[in-house]
């Protein structure tokens, strides 16, 4: 496929006439994504993290979607999809959402892949019943403050809702968005990142922070028997190889990857390597 240094075009133009956002109306609710690959094809669904958005998926758009019909949402909050009810919403409601967005959709997901935030999606998803025709696979995952003490889910929570007050998107984004990649990412890389991170919603990150300070992924990977996958960067920072090597410990049927030279953004930072590994364990082949 193209890629942004390949071509004469800002990011945002490469992006977004490629992938045009889509928007979807299922009840009252509105969900908006990006979409790729043969109508009929299985499909892989893909879910960012919080503080990213569909856009930062462009890559395995169309890497993957020779073989695969590829999806990829806005969480509820982000992009143009309507936000959740109340302001401190669980993982199970984002997981809800995310069936209803499948139901509009008339879609099953052979392959649900989370990153981050959206791996607690997923594993809420999957934990709660949802299906999911071959794997799932949790990229860089975030387990959530769920079992931590009062005190230091304040204190995260505090935290991640000072720096968006006090900065805002675009200057989050500034300040934030190389701790998501290794010190050896490309300038494409940093700006795929730093952009999705601009456009965040205000709304839609507090009740994601609300999520994470709350939610436990580990609780529910006990709850889920299918074959799961659990990838990280070996340069992350955010969600370090020992956390997440317990995340798949807790699954009982997964395996655990390194991804070598890549921070907490994997998938954006060298989605060569990440879609190969989707590929091979799920026997799909050459990307």
């Amino acid at each position: 496929m193209d890629t942004i240094s390949s071509i004469d075009t800002t990011l945002i133009e490469w992006v977004d006439e490629k992938f045009p956002l889509r928007r979807l109306e299922v009840g009252e609710r509105v969900f908006s994504y990006r979409v790729q690959g043969p109508e009929n094809g299985p499909v892989i669904a893909l879910l960012h993290g919080i503080g990213s958005a569909s856009g930062s998926w462009a890559h395995q758009l169309g890497n993957l979607s020779g073989q695969y019909r590829v999806v990829a949402w806005d969480a509820p909050g982000y992009g143009a999809s309507s936000s959740l009810l109340g302001e401190t919403p669980s993982a199970a409601d984002y997981a809800a959402a995310l069936g209803d967005f499948f139901a509009g959709m008339n879609v099953v997901p052979e392959i649900l892949i989370g990153h981050s935030l959206g791996a607690l999606m997923a594993g809420a998803y999957a934990g709660d019943g949802g299906i999911i025709g071959k794997a799932l696979i949790l990229a860089n995952p975030a387990n959530g403050y769920g079992a931590a003490e009062e005190s230091i889910r304040n204190e995260k929570l505090s935290a991640r809702l000072g720096n968006m007050e006090k900065l805002g998107p675009e200057g989050l984004a500034d300040a934030r968005a190389s701790a998501l990649l290794s010190d050896d990412a490309s300038p494409e890389a940093l700006e795929m990142v730093r952009w999705n991170m601009s456009k965040l919603r205000i709304e839609g990150h507090a009740q994601a922070a609300h999520m994470l300070a709350g939610g436990n992924l580990i609780s529910d990977a006990q709850k889920y028997s299918g074959r799961v996958l659990v990838m990280c960067g070996a340069e992350d920072t955010v969600t370090p190889e020992a956390g997440c090597r317990k995340i798949a410990d807790a699954y009982p049927n997964a395996e655990y990857l390194t991804l070598p030279g890549v921070g907490h953004a994997s998938y954006v930072e060298n989605p060569d390597q990440f879609d190969q590994f989707v590929l091979d364990f799920v026997g799909g082949g050459d990307a």
